[in-house]
């Protein structure tokens, strides 16, 4: 490792920092698996009650558009969830604000938009081309 890159390493927010990033990804993390749960409960093939095979036509497609909207909803929540846990780790072990990439400072305009970025802007753009 580089001089220059374990001093960037070396940087980190201060404690008075994280701790209200802390908490705001915490309670975020509970209304995202909140979110997910009322999502499950609504998908109508959760429903016991649901007779397989003898509802109409109409009824079977807007059951099976409710599952497919659900499902991806619940896909797009976990993601956000494994986000979330993700810099709740990066908190813990010291890394939180610092580009997994190449070891920089994420820029806190980005963090105060986008809490559980894990890349710097520049990192990101590389990784979306």
């Amino acid at each position: 490792m580089t001089k220059s890159k374990a001093k960037v390493q070396s940087i980190r927010f201060p404690q008075s920092v994280l701790t209200p990033v802390a908490d705001f990804l915490t309670k975020q993390l509970h209304l995202l698996e909140r979110r997910k749960k009322n999502i499950e409960d609504t998908d109508p093939f959760s429903d016991e009650s649901r007779v397989v095979g003898n509802a109409a036509s109409d009824t079977e497609a807007e059951e099976q558009f409710g599952h497919t909207m659900s499902s991806a909803l619940k896909e797009q929540i976990d993601r956000r969830i494994i986000q979330t846990r993700k810099a709740l780790s990066r908190i813990k072990v010291g890394k939180y604000g610092i580009c997994e990439n190449c070891g920089k400072m994420i820029d806190t305009d980005r963090l105060m938009v986008y809490p559980d970025a894990v890349r710097c802007i520049d990192c990101e753009k590389k990784t979306s081309k």
